[in-house]
């Protein structure tokens, strides 16, 4: 029952995150004096809303990849790759912030995080299938 604590924490973490983000969202927006409804006005303001937005698409391309290859494949390397999403996600969202030129290592992390995550669940599934 309690083998999935790690990708639970991990996925908690992940939300965190994605709540962190929405919280810079929201200091940017008083910082530069723009409140919703404008989504735009300010380049600070608006790579970090792109930014937040960004991560809110992946949420569910990661999430199921991470439960899945967490239920077909290891809980442990489900976890440890999660992790390294959110260190991608991070890494994105603050050279996104920066100038968006420097976003591609962080979404290089997590989008490599999120194949390998979603290829061995796949992986795994046909496998157990197949043997089945």
């Amino acid at each position: 029952m309690h083998s999935h604590i790690p990708v639970g924490i991990v996925t908690s973490l992940a939300v965190l995150v994605y709540f962190w983000m929405a919280a810079q969202t929201a200091r940017t927006r008083r910082k530069v004096g723009i409140f919703p409804p404008a989504m735009t006005g300010d380049p600070l303001l608006e790579r970090t809303i792109r930014a937040h937005a960004n991560t809110l698409e992946w949420l569910p391309i990661f999430l199921p990849s991470l439960w899945l290859a967490a239920i077909y494949w290891s809980d442990l390397i489900a976890a440890i790759l999660g992790a390294i999403w959110i260190v991608g996600r991070i890494v994105y969202f603050i050279g996104y912030r920066i100038d968006p030129s420097r976003r591609a290592p962080g979404f290089f992390i997590q989008a490599s995080a999120t194949t390998v995550l979603l290829l061995g669940a796949l992986g795994s599934m046909i496998y157990l299938a197949a043997t089945a």
